[in-house]
C-alpha cells in the first residue's frame, strides 16, 4: 500500500492542495467583510437576502477549511475586521454603492468561485478536499441562479449584444 492509498483523512496535502486552501480562504476572509460592507450599502430587501446567503456560505466554507488546514498544521492567513453596521441613509448619495453594481459585484464574485473550485477539484489527489470543492461548488451555483433570477427581475442585467435566431426554430 502507497501514501496515497486508504483513509484520504491520512494522506499529506500537496503544496498546490495547500495553497488553494489557503488562498480560498484568505478570499472567503474578505468577501465575508466585503458583502458585511455591501449591507451597509444595499436598499433592496431581496438583494440584501441573497447577500446574507452569501455571507452565510462564506462562513461556512471558511469553518471548513480552517478545520482542514489546522488539523494539517498550516498557519491561517489574517482575517478583515468585521465592518461597523450603518444606515443607508447616513451615506451620502454619491458615496453609496448602488443595487445593480452589488448584484454585479456578487455575480463576478460567484463565477470566479465557480472557476476556483473547479480547478481545485481538478487538482486534487485528495478525495476529501475534491468533494468538499465540489460541494462548495454546488452551492455557489444554487446562489448564482438566484443572483441571475433577481437580475433580471429588477431589470439591472446588462446582456451582450443578443443574437437572434434569423434560421427559425432550426
Amino acid at each position: 500500500m502507497g501514501i496515497l492509498s486508504g483513509n484520504p483523512k491520512e494522506e499529506p496535502l500537496h503544496y498546490g492542495e495547500v495553497f488553494d486552501l489557503w488562498a480560498s480562504l484568505l478570499a472567503d476572509n474578505g468577501m465575508i467583510a466585503g458583502y458585511q460592507t455591501m449591507m451597509n450599502h444595499a436598499g433592496d430587501e431581496d438583494l440584501k437576502k441573497l447577500l446574507l446567503e452569501a455571507i452565510d456560505n462564506c462562513q461556512q466554507e471558511k469553518k471548513q477549511v480552517e478545520e482542514l488546514l489546522k488539523v494539517n498544521g498550516v498557519g491561517l492567513p489574517p482575517a478583515s475586521p468585521e465592518p461597523p453596521e450603518a444606515c443607508l441613509e447616513d451615506i451620502p448619495v454619491g458615496a453609496r454603492i448602488p443595487d445593480p453594481a452589488i448584484a454585479a459585484a456578487l455575480s463576478a464574485d460567484i463565477a470566479a468561485g465557480l472557476v476556483l473550485c473547479s480547478q481545485v477539484i481538478g487538482k486534487s489527489i485528495r478525495e476529501d478536499v475534491a468533494m468538499m470543492y465540489g460541494q462548495f461548488h454546488i452551492q455557489k451555483a444554487a446562489l448564482g441562479a438566484k443572483v441571475l433570477r433577481l437580475n433580471k427581475e429588477k431589470g439591472w442585467l446588462i446582456p451582450p449584444p443578443l443574437h437572434p435566431n434569423k434560421h427559425g426554430d432550426c
